[in-house]
């Protein structure tokens, strides 16, 4: 986990806002945004503010930032152990929500036939499919993909206009990457 998303926990479970944590830290809550949404690093004597603020030691939050995943090793062996729900896809996330700034990345296993409903409030956004077993079909605007074993696309997401649609049975599975 990372600081702004360790702070950003113990202030909502303390059910504080924003501004009451800026103004009990002495700084602005734009400055407060900024560092909980990992665009800013605070100095030491504004992470000790904030931390003063929270009720918490600061010296305890490095801690957990150092000691927070580095990486998310997912191995073949754990592909068997993905239950298919009534939806027919399956998502298997590298990081958790709090976890995640720059990209979100996941396998997903879809059934023939699913699709994998897209992302909302995404624009700009990039993401990259790459087929590890089975077919799949990329629908981007009024172009069809057909993508199998080991075809790769990287494409600009148009979320208004895009699906991602198991063709193979009993499932496929993909590595998929998207940029926040």
């Amino acid at each position: 986990m990372n600081l702004g998303t360790i702070l950003r926990k113990q202030r909502k479970e303390l059910k504080l806002t924003m501004k009451e944590v800026a103004e009990r830290a002495r700084i602005s809550e734009g400055f407060l945004s900024q560092i909980e949404n990992n665009v800013n690093n605070p100095s030491v004597d504004t992470l000790k503010n904030i931390c003063s603020a929270l009720g918490i030691n600061a010296g305890d939050v490095l801690n957990q930032v150092e000691k927070g995943d580095k990486f998310v090793l997912i191995r073949r062996g754990d592909w068997r152990e993905i239950d298919i729900p009534h939806s027919g896809f399956a998502t298997k996330r590298f990081f958790s929500p709090d976890d995640r700034s720059i990209i979100d990345s996941a396998i997903l296993v879809i059934e023939q036939g699913k699709s994998i409903p897209v992302r909302k409030n995404i624009r700009n956004s990039q993401e990259l499919l790459i087929v590890l077993k089975g077919k799949v079909e990329l629908e981007l605007g009024d172009e069809k993909i057909m993508l199998s074993d080991g075809d790769a696309i990287h494409y600009w997401s148009n979320p208004a206009h895009q699906k991602i649609q198991g063709k193979s049975a009993p499932n496929a599975f993909v590595i998929w990457v998207g940029t926040l």
